[in-house]
């Protein structure tokens, strides 16, 4: 794994999923590219992590003893040109880029009723349309052959209802979507995809009460850790996962939102 190269969308709090990743591959040898928006986490009520971005980098080179083993640069996926300029900067500050784990996400309440026509394309532009925009600077860049991977994330959309987040529940569900109709676009090019539904995961976002009231939902009466998911997603990007494509594959504790 010494000589791979990930970029990771998402970035910003060190509780995040994005995170969790970041961690399992700069153990597993990667050297990284990471990206995020932490304005975006700052925003919600929730907050952010003002450490989050230093305090990963540092952890990062502390456990792996390579000040080099992940850059950082912010991102606004709103932007058209902001997806090939992610990738362009992974290649060109590391040679080559061989997975892609796509862990951002736009989510903010849109119940019915109170839908906004701007809240809703934004939620398109950074859930699909920077998706596909990265996936396509990705493939046109990736000329190893074999080996490469694309990893989606969605929220399990067509488990069950999200009411009060339309708009990301309908931005989503075209991500799972994106999953089947590019395996087979990229599969010639040596590229598995695959799509993560983590389940409901403990990532600072949801109260103690939240957490408390659904916990007996959940294998040992918790919810998810980030690291569940990053286990997934490592293994899928390892060469043990090269012949699973097209998937959406619901990591999520046989959680049952209907309960």
């Amino acid at each position: 794994m010494e000589e791979r190269v990930a970029l990771i969308t998402g970035v910003s709090r060190r509780v995040g999923i994005a995170a969790a990743v970041a961690r399992r591959f700069a153990a597993a040898g990667y050297r990284l590219q990471l990206t995020g928006l932490p304005g975006y986490d700052e925003a919600q009520p929730y907050g952010g992590d003002p450490e989050g971005v230093p305090g990963l980098l540092t952890e990062l080179e502390q456990v792996t003893g390579d000040p080099d083993v992940a850059r950082y640069r912010a991102a606004d996926l709103t932007s058209p040109t902001a997806p090939a300029e992610l990738i362009e900067t992974a290649v060109r500050t590391h040679g080559r880029l061989d997975v892609l784990v796509a862990v951002h996400a736009y989510s903010t309440h849109t119940p019915l009723g109170k839908l906004d026509a701007d809240e809703i394309d934004r939620h398109l532009v950074v859930n699909v349309r920077a998706t596909l925009l990265l996936v396509e600077a990705f493939a046109a860049a990736f000329d190893a052959g074999s080996g490469g991977r694309l990893v989606l994330f969605s929220s399990g959309q067509r488990l069950g209802p999200m009411p009060g987040e339309l708009a990301y529940a309908a931005s989503k569900a075209g991500v799972e979507n994106l999953a089947r109709q590019l395996s087979p676009l990229l599969m010639p090019r040596g590229i598995t995809v695959n799509c993560v539904n983590p389940g409901p995961t403990d990532t600072g976002w949801a109260s103690p009460e939240d957490l408390a009231a659904s916990g007996h939902l959940f294998p040992g009466g918790e919810w998810g850790r980030p690291d569940d998911a990053a286990r997934l997603v490592e293994w899928l990007c390892s060469p043990d996962g090269r012949w699973i494509t097209g998937q959406v594959i619901d990591s999520e504790g046989g959680f049952n939102r209907y309960a």
